[in-house]
């Protein structure tokens, strides 16, 4: 009996079918998560990643059959995966974005990897982690980040109808909260004055973002 099963395993490779389909569960509830939260990566991308993953590992050590490297196809995985994550990263105007999303899809890869050589315990064990690491740490970054630093930037631009609401806009977009804004005209230059709350990491992203802006004249700190 014992026999007969491992020969029908092994006809309709009912391993792998397991595996592709743990790997779309697996890859679908990190992706869910990416994709309620708007990233770039998302529910479909993740999936695929993960498959990909499961059968290029699986097809790496069937090729091997013992007659050579079995990690050398399986290590050209991580490569391709770089070239996705770095499609991910954006550089605007001096701030980054998509460094969590570039890491989600690494460790996606690596979950996929671990299907592939049958280490079904490490890779729903990472799944967990990773689903804490998104959903639970998120929160907790997100309200230390707006306890971590205030800072009043001074910026001079030049007068037009929308350009207080580009300023704004610019910040918003960088992750840091505006707690006041003031304007006023002096000379031939707007003057906005931002108080900012946020990660400190984050305030001088605005700062080169806002120096870049084609209608800021200059930008000081206001200290």
């Amino acid at each position: 009996m014992t026999e007969f099963w491992h020969s029908l395993v092994r006809e309709f490779r009912l391993e792998l079918l397991f595996q592709l389909l743990l790997g779309v569960l697996l890859g679908g509830a990190i992706g869910l998560e990416r994709e309620l939260k708007g990233k770039p990566a998302g529910l479909r991308t993740n999936i695929l990643i993960i498959i990909g993953a499961t059968l290029f590992t699986v097809l790496s050590f069937r090729m091997a059959q013992g007659r050579g490297d079995p990690a050398r196809v399986a290590a050209q995985i991580l490569p391709g995966i770089g070239f996705i994550g770095a499609g991910t990263i954006l550089h605007l105007r001096g701030s980054v974005t998509g460094l969590t999303s570039a890491a989600t899809i690494w460790v996606v890869a690596a979950i996929g990897m671990s299907l592939g050589a049958r280490a079904y315990l490490e890779a729903l064990g990472t799944t967990f982690v990773v689903m804490v690491v998104l959903a639970g740490l998120g929160r907790a970054e997100a309200l230390i980040g707006r306890q971590a630093a205030r800072s009043r930037l001074l910026v001079h631009a030049r007068p037009g109808p929308t350009t207080l609401e580009d300023l704004q806009e610019l910040v918003r977009i960088s992750g840091v909260e505006i707690e006041h804004t003031k304007a006023r005209p002096e000379n031939a230059d707007l003057v906005v004055e931002f108080d900012l709350v946020g990660p400190r990491r984050l305030h001088d992203q605005i700062l080169i973002s806002l120096v870049h802006h084609p209608s800021v004249r200059s930008v000081s700190t206001g200290e």
